[in-house]
């Protein structure tokens, strides 16, 4: 009997304990390739995420949570500084460009963000819309496309916003309103869909600074901005700004680069928890292989012992088991990464929306060879112990038992 024809015999006559092995294999794997992924995200994320934009200036607060609002679209505002430091940044000779933003308002789930239409330019360069075109008047927005995709609006296109977090909306709208019929009665009008960006602008709306003014009706004098966001000419910029607007206590003045670094360290924090995880995972799947290599050494030690005087040497047995480790673990690899991919795949939607992380759910790095050759040593590792046992035996011994 060849030795494969023996090896798939063995695997059928247990084919319960060997599917539930591959499924343990497959499901250890599919953890560690989404969680590759989903870190993959997060740094590709970190890297374009800000574009050239290295200072942010908003109210005194949080670092990270002014950094993560400001260009990633989550969780709230620090508050607002007063319109006028606008015009102090843009006097100051070291800023190349310094675009306002106001936020705090959104339309079913996805922000809507006040920012000077120029902004685009600046940061994506001269791409063509999908449909439309930018924004010039109060009440007129685009739409990043995943937001568009997600909504369901087309260009001509009407909505009302709503205010606040979106966590927050059903107990404002309970408590409050009076504001809530304020936002009813303002309406935008959809002029355009943003081509895809790949950056988490994809699940904003976009429209004049001033929509926040005209919602609330407020006058000049209240007209307070949530951001700026700064593109240096020089790298004494951040410095020049700092002496320039902290004194007023009111301010903060950021280098973009560090906040998302320090937000990134976080991720990597618990990624150190889920790695936790993983390791047990990992630990599991081979205590599982090992149990059902031992189980088969116990049931065909006689025929093992059979197959030795009829003639076959130790060594066809130890292949036997090895290759029967190999081949549970290789099939629980192949399964894992596929069920990786295409869990990354239906999570990215997910992720997107509710973290700013893009997930490219077919990405292929080379993790993926390090994850292969870990999963097949921790399979041969424990396959070696059973074989190593029937190696060792005398074939009489075996038959006899």
């Amino acid at each position: 009997m060849s030795l494969l024809r023996y090896l798939f015999k063995n695997l059928l006559h247990r084919k319960y304990l060997s599917l539930l092995t591959i499924v343990s294999v497959s499901a250890t794997v599919a953890f560690i390739i989404l969680l590759t992924l989903s870190k993959a995200g997060v740094e590709q994320g970190a890297e374009k995420g800000y574009g050239p934009f290295d200072l942010v200036i908003g109210a005194a607060g949080s670092e990270s949570q002014l950094v993560l609002n400001t260009f990633y679209h989550v969780g709230a505002p620090t508050g607002n500084i007063p319109g006028e430091t606008l015009e102090k940044v843009r006097k100051n000779n070291s800023v190349e460009k310094a675009y306002a933003l106001t936020t705090g308002d959104h339309y079913n789930e996805y922000p809507i963000v006040g920012i000077d239409p120029q902004y685009f330019m600046t940061r994506y360069g001269d791409q063509p819309m999908t449909e439309g075109h930018l924004y010039g008047q109060t009440g007129e927005v685009v739409i990043g496309a995943y937001a568009a995709k997600m909504l369901h609006v087309q260009v001509g296109d009407t909505f009302s916003g709503a205010h606040g977090l979106v966590e927050e909306v059903h107990l404002e709208e309970e408590e409050n309103h009076g504001e809530h019929d304020e936002h009813e009665g303002f309406v935008y009008t959809v002029k355009g869909i943003l081509p895809r960006l790949n950056t988490p602008d994809d699940r904003a709306i976009f429209t004049t600074v001033d929509y926040a003014w005209a919602v609330h009706g407020e006058a000049a004098e209240d007209r307070d901005i949530t951001a700026i966001l700064v593109k240096p000419g020089t790298l004494q910029a951040g410095q020049d700004l700092r002496s320039l607007l902290e004194g007023e206590g009111r301010v903060q003045v950021n280098y973009t680069s560090k906040a998302v670094a320090d937000v990134v360290n976080l991720v990597d924090k618990g990624s150190e928890l889920l790695g936790i995880v993983t390791a047990l995972c990992i630990l599991l799947a081979a205590v599982s292989i090992l149990l059902s290599l031992i189980a088969a050494a116990g049931e065909r030690t006689k025929d093992a012992g059979l197959l030795r005087l009829l003639g076959k040497t130790r060594g066809y047995i130890v292949m036997a088991m090895l290759g029967e480790g190999l081949v549970l673990t290789g099939a629980g690899l192949v399964l894992g990464i596929a069920a990786g991919h295409v869990g990354g795949y239906f999570l990215r939607d997910a992720l997107f929306q509710y973290a700013g992380i893009q997930i490219s759910p077919f990405l292929v790095s080379g993790n993926h060879a390090l994850i292969a050759a870990g999963t097949l040593a921790i399979g041969i590792a424990a396959a070696l112990l059973p074989a190593v046992r029937m190696y060792r035996l005398d074939p009489l011994a075996l038959f006899k038992a």
